[in-house]
């Protein structure tokens, strides 16, 4: 695929994707998404990403805890994804700030996230996630952002 049609290419691809809820055609077709385990399902009638968890995604072997980043990969994915199935965004949002609170160590599973848009302009969008793993009550991680939407 061209560098060319790549954005035509993901935006009829998002275009589909909304019509047809099959989020894993528009995760698989994103590499990074892929290698982190992080997918887009419906659970309940609600929107949720999960990362499936893999030994490569711990950061503290004596913990055995998720490293940070992972999280915030997942915080971010969760943001993102939000805002291109629920909004009429074109193009993937671009990141202006996020700010991870890591709330508790993560442990060797599956950890869900979801997102909220609490305020959509034109240009920009802000969004707050929370990660949690057994008990959405107590998440690990919540994150708040905010995305350029399009650009000027």
């Amino acid at each position: 695929m061209s560098d060319t049609n790549a954005p035509a290419t993901l935006a009829s691809l998002v275009r589909e994707v909304r019509k047809t809820r099959e989020y894993r055609r528009l995760t698989d077709a994103i590499p990074y998404t892929r290698f982190m385990g992080i997918g887009v399902e419906n659970l309940a009638g609600e929107m949720l990403c999960r990362m499936t968890y893999a030994p490569k995604l711990i950061g503290n072997s004596f913990l055995q805890a998720l490293h940070g980043g992972t999280l915030g990969a997942l915080l971010e994915s969760a943001a993102i994804f939000e805002l291109l199935l629920q909004t009429d965004t074109e193009r993937v949002p671009k990141v202006i700030s996020l700010t991870v609170d890591f709330l508790r160590s993560g442990k060797p599973q599956d950890t869900f996230a979801r997102a909220f848009i609490t305020r959509q302009g034109r240009r920009v969008a802000n969004v707050r996630v929370e990660a949690w793993q057994d008990d959405r009550t107590r998440p690990i991680a919540s994150a708040h952002a905010l995305f350029l939407l399009a650009e000027p």
